[in-house]
């Protein structure tokens, strides 16, 4: 999805052309392992770093394409979303000191971002899902304006035929429809890339996907979206589900998504390209000058065009990429599944982790996957997705704890594997004693945040704790100690912090207690007793506001009364109440209600109720707002 000459695969002349491309990248690919062509005897790593970019509020960005321009390096790119940057690390071969040369560059390339975003006053966060993420940073205002996003974006809502779905349940839920691709844009992930030796392609992905489930459960750092708690690794049911073609059905029709862990254990290198082009329709295409085959056939090695191009729109968790370098193709696997953050250090530890277990696959599974059950790789993945270290595992048939796994099995396993690549003991020592620390202790980055979270939500609202989450995140960042030596986050921590209080649905109430317009009005006085409300929405069975009652119009109701009993909600209500709207400026809302001379604001988007804001609210922000006003003179 790189390159910018990419069309929607509309045109049937130009489509008919891309597919015949498609097909003979297949082919050629065959050919070339057939030939003995591919690169052989050589490992190397990479790795791409995906970042968040926040405000002096530590709020999300929109000015990533200012920072793009001002670090000016070629290792950058821009990613889906106006406060997301992509950095590139170049490969090195897998052997001594490989692993601390590519810290030391991220390192580097990290404080060039840094200091470019110093200079207008913004920093850089690495997270899987940035805390302070809010729903303003979901809009379109916040998509990067580049053809390809808009065109991925337009195409993947064509092919659902309705709006995106958000279904997420962890410890808080979240369900939530909307209409466009930015939610996917709240991941950020550090892919790491090994290149493997092509008679072992099918052999190595399988061992791939094996490994990813308990992985991942030691890297999670992505367990809160839109202040609620949900996943250890939130970052996989939202990416799933943010960019799902597949609508709604009514029939029991099984559809692959195009981010997938997949179903099966492969076969050799077509197979997988086969598959995904057998059920997953072309997103794009782009003309291409010169055959695959006929290039192989004059001696030169092709770039296979087409293939890479459907290939980069099937987001699959460990995904088969192939590359030509020097004249040379070569194979190679990338691990999308580990999150950005919560250091470099961590990141580089779970890159060293993996490299050593995919340099160290036992001789037993080679070519004998079918004793062994794609079902229980499948399940251990989601597991470590929803519960992390916590999560238990099923390895070679036997049910264990994820940590008793990893520090029994897979560690000595790993170092053995980057003993056998010539990597420096001190290297190993280093890497793998923050992979076993992390799990010993169970410290894994979305732990940390866990806890922190729901100690800073002990004073402060979940607006507040999120942001001063996100502050502390960089603080601690920055020293460049491992997660797994974190305290968890206290309030001293963020005295300095310039919490934003700026529109509505930054302090809205969302855990609302509503009722229909026939409720009786002895049961909606009930209701307002135990609660201890003032206010209570009446809404229709679709979420469609009818009305507000407030505790004082209810009282005088009742006073002039004589049978309360035949008296429902819709008698009571005010059916045409003020609203607001989520992205409403908080000021203009305190306002509304003074010239009102209203206690509530119901907030409204497209009809339906998301929140209310109350007098009660809005005096709070407001000695907050002054409070953060005195503290800068």
């Amino acid at each position: 999805m790189g390159t910018q000459d990419i069309s929607i695969a509309r045109d049937p002349q130009s489509k008919k052309r891309f597919l015949k491309h498609l097909l003979h990248d297949v082919e050629a690919i065959e050919k070339i392992m057939e030939r003995g062509l591919f690169e052989a005897g050589i490992t190397r790593i990479g790795a791409e770093q995906e970042f968040c970019l926040v405000d002096k509020h530590f709020k999300p960005s929109l000015n990533a394409l200012e920072v793009l321009q001002k670090v000016n390096d070629s290792h950058f790119t821009p990613e889906l979303a106006r406060y997301n940057l992509e950095i590139n690390l170049d490969p090195l071969p897998l052997t001594g000191d490989s692993f601390s040369k590519m810290h030391t560059k991220l390192d580097s390339l990290l404080e060039k971002a840094s200091n470019a975003a110093a200079t207008i006053n913004e920093q850089i966060i690495l997270a899987g899902i940035l805390p302070s993420i809010d729903y303003r940073a979901v809009q379109r205002k916040y998509m990067t304006p580049r053809k390809r996003y808009e065109e991925l974006g337009r195409i993947i809502l064509e092919l659902r035929g309705e709006d995106f779905e958000l279904n997420i349940t962890g410890v808080d839920e979240l369900m939530i429809s909307h209409q466009n691709i930015l939610f996917e844009a709240c991941n950020t992930s550090f892919q790491c890339h090994y290149q493997v030796q092509p008679d072992r392609f099918a052999d190595s992905y399988n061992w791939a996907q094996m490994l990813a489930g308990p992985v991942l459960s030691v890297a999670a750092n992505s367990p809160i979206l839109l202040g609620k708690q949900l996943w250890s690794e939130t970052r996989i049911a939202l990416f799933q589900q943010s960019i799902d073609t597949r609508g709604k059905g009514y029939h029991l029709r099984e559809r692959e998504q195009r981010v997938t862990f997949g179903n099966r254990w492969i076969k050799n290198i077509g197979d997988v390209f086969k598959n995904d082009i057998a059920r997953h329709t072309l997103l794009f295409l782009m003309e291409i000058e010169r055959d695959s085959l006929d290039l192989l056939a004059s001696g030169e090695i092709p770039k296979l065009e087409a293939l890479q191009l459907h290939n980069g729109t099937i987001y699959k968790w460990n995904r088969p990429c192939y590359g030509v370098n020097d004249g040379k193709p070569h194979l190679r696997i990338e691990n999308r599944y580990l999150p950005s953050g919560p250091t470099t250090a961590d990141e580089i530890a779970n890159l060293a982790f993996w490299s050593g277990l995919m340099a160290n696959m036992p001789d037993s599974y080679a070519g004998n996957w079918d004793a062994h059950d794609f079902d229980d790789a499948k399940e251990n993945f989601y597991k470590a997705a929803m519960w992390g270290i916590q999560s238990g595992m099923v390895w070679d048939g036997k049910l264990m704890s994820a940590t008793k796994l990893i520090l029994d099995v897979l560690l000595p396993m790993s170092r053995k594997g980057l003993e056998m690549m010539g990597v420096h003991e001190k290297e190993i020592e280093h890497y793998l004693d923050i992979i076993r620390e992390r799990a010993d202790k169970k410290a894994t980055g979305a732990r940390w945040m866990v806890g922190s979270f729901r100690r800073l939500k002990e004073t402060l609202d979940r607006e507040e704790a999120s942001v001063a989450l996100t502050a502390i995140m960089d603080k601690r960042r920055r020293s460049g100690v491992p997660v797994h030596e974190w305290k968890l986050a206290s309030l001293q921590e963020i005295e300095s912090v310039n919490i934003q209080y700026d529109v509505v649905s930054n302090v809205m109430s969302t855990d609302l207690i509503t009722v229909t317009s026939d409720y009786i009005v002895e049961l909606v006085l009930k209701i307002m007793e135990w609660r201890n409300i003032r206010h209570l929405p009446v809404e229709d069975n679709d979420g469609q506001l009818k009305g507000i009652i407030t505790k004082k119009r209810l009282d005088r109701y009742l006073e002039g009364s004589k049978d309360a009993r035949q008296i429902t909600a819709a008698d009571v209500m005010d059916q045409h109440p003020t609203t607001i709207k989520p992205d409403a400026d908080i000021r203009y809302a305190m306002l509304l209600m003074l010239d009102e001379g209203i206690s509530c604001l119901p907030v409204i988007e497209q009809g339906k109720l998301i929140g209310i804001i109350t007098d009660k609210d809005t005096q709070s922000i407001w000695s907050k707002i002054k409070k953060n006003s005195h503290a800068k003179q």
